[in-house]
């Protein structure tokens, strides 16, 4: 994970040095002094917060994002829920700790709950490797 709290003057100055490596005028020379000024303009702006934020949400996986929109404690209540037409087509539910997405019915109106892991699921399930 990268850091969103980085060094503004320290990132600056490793694009400045980068940029003493290339010919002035040269594509790369061009693609360092638009990416350092873009930084010094943010920065000048005082919008540098927000670029930080926005820096986060970049690198932050799409897993960290699937949340569930209610959380059950049993099957039980889960099913009680979806009975109550409070349910929508799409909703991804935790029940007793497992995920689980609200469908339509197959031969009939109606909603029922598909087995859909959570991502801490599928970490459990491939756990990374360990050297």
């Amino acid at each position: 994970m990268y850091n969103k709290d980085f060094d503004v003057d320290f990132v600056l100055e490793v694009l400045r040095v980068m940029d003493e490596k290339y010919q002035e005028g040269s594509p790369e020379d061009e693609a360092i002094r638009v990416a350092s000024v873009a930084l010094f303009y943010v920065r000048e702006i005082q919008k540098l917060n927000d670029y930080r934020e926005f820096f986060r949400k970049f690198y932050t996986p799409a897993a960290d994002y699937i949340v569930p929109s209610h959380t059950f404690a049993t099957r039980e209540e889960a099913d009680e829920w979806l009975a109550s037409g409070k349910a929508n087509e799409g909703e991804l539910v935790k029940i007793a700790g497992e995920g689980f997405r609200v469908i339509p019915l197959r031969d009939a109106k109606g909603l029922r709950f598909r087995p859909t892991p959570l991502p801490e699921e599928l970490d459990k399930m491939n756990p990374p490797d360990s050297e």
